[in-house]
């Protein structure tokens, strides 16, 4: 398993498995229309102009992705997703930790999840994330906000 920077040519792949993953989140919520399954490729596409994007790869396969922008001082990580059949094996935490590594001078990580969604709230913690916030977004849909304080390191 590798984890590299993600190209616009990747954004096919990153697609299709982030539809893929989402699945289960909105067999949860008994939402089909929640934003990662209803982003379309232009829409993914375009995201490439101000995020890092970064992907697990298996073979040919890419099995996980995230993205991340920043905005001042804290970096806004987002649509962690992991293929199921190679979940729980630390492929999640791997990409979290490469992500964080891709932004070494910032201060602060933020992210959401579903408040239903147990499994990320519980990685995101051992992931050093703290609950500060909660949104309602639906009638179905809660967010809980989570952040991470980390000492930037210096840039050269």
């Amino acid at each position: 398993m590798e984890i590299s920077r993600a190209t616009i040519d990747d954004a096919e792949g990153i697609l299709a498995l982030q539809k893929l993953a989402f699945r289960r989140q909105a067999e949860l919520y008994d939402d089909w229309a929640l934003p990662p399954l209803v982003e379309t490729l232009e829409d993914l596409r375009s995201k490439f102009a101000d995020h890092a994007f970064l992907k697990a790869v298996a073979g040919p396969e890419i099995v996980g992705s995230v993205r991340a922008r920043v905005e001042g001082d804290v970096c806004h990580v987002g649509r962690l997703v992991v293929d199921p059949g190679h979940q729980r094996k630390g492929l999640a935490s791997a990409l979290m930790r490469a992500i964080e590594a891709e932004f070494p001078t910032v201060h602060q990580f933020e992210l959401f999840t579903g408040t239903k969604s147990e499994g990320s709230i519980r990685l995101y913690r051992k992931l050093g994330y703290v609950p500060c916030g909660t949104k309602v977004v639906s009638s179905k849909v809660s967010h809980v906000t989570l952040v991470k304080q980390r000492e930037p390191v210096a840039s050269e």
